[in-house]
């Protein structure tokens, strides 16, 4: 006699929970890797200084670049690692924001000149996204 250990709608969530978790891991990952190179960018290859005077050419404070580049790098480095993914996530919408508030002027398509606001507000999307989902099974901070 054959004896069935699962339910298919028990077996189907299963799969289900576990499609979800690689798509949260692969979700943050990229978000995170984006974010970090954004932040390492700004830290490493324009400086501080450099980005400090782009911010104020677009009428941001000059002295957010010092909290901005940092957090981008660390926020990055979170999300590939897992890392209280919602909370981080949620922290790096003020600098989507920005950064989609600066493009917002020069049309929806990123190739137009000097960038449109297309791309930063598909990382806004990501970010909300990886909010929800939250870290997933393969997470440092597991959520469920």
């Amino acid at each position: 006699m054959n004896t069935i250990t699962a339910t298919p709608a028990t077996a189907s969530r299963a799969g289900a929970h576990d499609l979800v978790s690689y798509a949260a891991l692969l979700l943050r990952v990229t978000l995170g890797a984006t974010l970090l190179t954004h932040g390492l960018i700004k830290l490493f290859v324009f400086t501080l200084p450099g980005t400090a005077a782009f911010f104020s050419s677009v009428g941001f404070p000059g002295w957010t670049a010092y909290i901005v580049a940092p957090a981008e790098a660390l926020g990055g480095l979170a999300l590939i690692v897992g890392f209280q993914t919602r909370w981080v996530a949620i922290a790096t919408l003020p600098i989507l924001l920005g950064a989609m508030s600066v493009h917002i002027h020069n049309g929806y398509t990123f190739s137009n000149a000097n960038g449109g606001w297309e791309y930063p507000l598909f990382l806004v999307a990501a970010a909300v996204l990886a909010a929800l989902l939250g870290g997933g099974r393969y997470a440092l901070t597991r959520s469920a």
